[in-house]
């Protein structure tokens, strides 16, 4: 159960998120994020000091979830099974704000790169990791790269919908179709969890009890 002070950082970040989509992260003022959850600027303050601060929370939390998925795979013996339930959880972690953070940083890829200054690695090398995991590590090259592909599904699928009247689950759909599409024959289709059995957006299959179905 998360704390009180767990729970404001998380209403600011979603906040935040909202305010930079619509009118622009450049646009949008620590004063006006704080108007709008109706607290002071020295509040708001309190918990980030500054809007590359949210960024960068939104993010950490992104990578946390990918570390923990990642862990609990890696742990596990190599199987299709396996490596439907990774492919499958890597898409889950769309759902809820997964999307949001997705699309702000499709348009706004200077200031994720500014705030995003850390030593936490980076997707690309999640990427890798999930990439052996799920292929298995002597797989051919044309099955690692649709394997990669797959892994990338939501995130073409964001860009692609930019500008048409697609919603959240439009985009989630069309993303896993197209990931089972290109690994259908290496191993069982990805399923995502029924969301409204999941806990928090980004737990890892097993600590929610939503595991993606084989």
């Amino acid at each position: 159960m998360r704390r009180k002070g767990e729970d404001t950082r998380a209403q600011i970040g979603d906040v935040a998120l909202a305010l930079f989509t619509e009118h622009g992260y450049d646009a949008t003022s620590m004063r006006e994020i704080a108007e709008q959850l109706g607290i002071t600027k020295a509040a708001l303050y309190y918990h980030f000091t500054s809007k590359e601060a949210i960024i960068l929370s939104l993010f950490e939390e992104h990578l946390n979830a990918l570390d923990e998925l990642l862990a609990w795979a890696a742990a596990q013996p190599h199987s299709p099974q396996l490596s439907s339930k990774l492919l499958g959880g890597w898409l889950a972690l769309a759902v809820g704000r997964g999307l949001p953070v997705m699309r702000f940083a499709a348009v706004n890829q200077t200031a994720v790169r500014a705030a995003l200054h850390t030593d936490r690695g980076t997707i690309q090398e999640r990427m890798e990791q999930a990439t052996q995991i799920i292929a298995g590590p002597d797989a051919p090259l044309q099955e690692r790269l649709r394997v990669r592909m797959a892994l990338l599904s939501v995130h073409i699928t964001v860009m692609a919908s930019h500008e048409t009247e697609a919603d959240d689950a439009d985009i989630l759909a069309a993303a896993t179709h197209a990931a089972a599409l290109l690994t259908g024959d290496l191993f069982p289709a990805p399923q995502l969890p029924l969301t409204e059995r999941c806990g928090p957006a980004g737990s890892r299959p097993e600590a929610t009890g939503c595991r993606p179905c084989s």
